[in-house]
């Protein structure tokens, strides 16, 4: 039993299908026990938090587009090594807003996913994380995460 999963379904969320690369990359490379995640989008099927912070979108939308690729990550890892009970921590998120230059509140964006992988870890999501903003993102999406993510045998 993946209790983690089942922590992360009782909080009323279901991991989505692993999206398929876009470009020259791959969603994940491991060495040794370090999982290195590309940068997630907040698209799932036809939702999509799309447009600059704060003037087309809010940094409330933006961090509900955060906690999305996080979902989104956790099935990168979970396909990856198959139960995410096998995460021993989350290591680091790097998170960037797409943001018009006069907008710093690029932490309270990445709350999204870091209070999130709190919700989800406990005390194993506790992470160090950098939060950025960016002129543009992919796809013109509001935000972008990557990760690296200890994991146990």
């Amino acid at each position: 039993m993946d209790h983690t999963l089942a922590r992360l379904e009782s909080l009323g969320h279901q991991l989505p299908e692993v999206p398929t690369p876009v470009a020259a990359y791959v969603n994940c490379v491991r060495t040794g026990n370090l999982l290195f995640l590309s940068g997630g989008l907040p698209i799932d099927g036809d939702r999509k938090v799309i447009g600059k912070v704060p003037s087309a979108i809010s940094p409330e939308e933006a961090a509900i587009g955060a906690r999305m690729i996080m979902l989104n990550r956790l099935a990168v890892i979970r396909n990856q090594i198959g139960s995410l009970d096998k995460v021993s921590r989350i290591v680091a998120i790097n998170g960037f807003v797409n943001s018009e230059p006069d907008f710093t509140d690029h932490p309270q964006v990445i709350n999204g996913a870091s209070e999130f992988l709190l919700e989800v870890f406990g005390d194993r999501g506790k992470h160090s994380r950098t939060a950025l903003g960016a002129a543009a993102l992919p796809l013109n999406v509001a935000v972008e995460i990557n990760m690296i993510v200890e994991v146990s045998d």
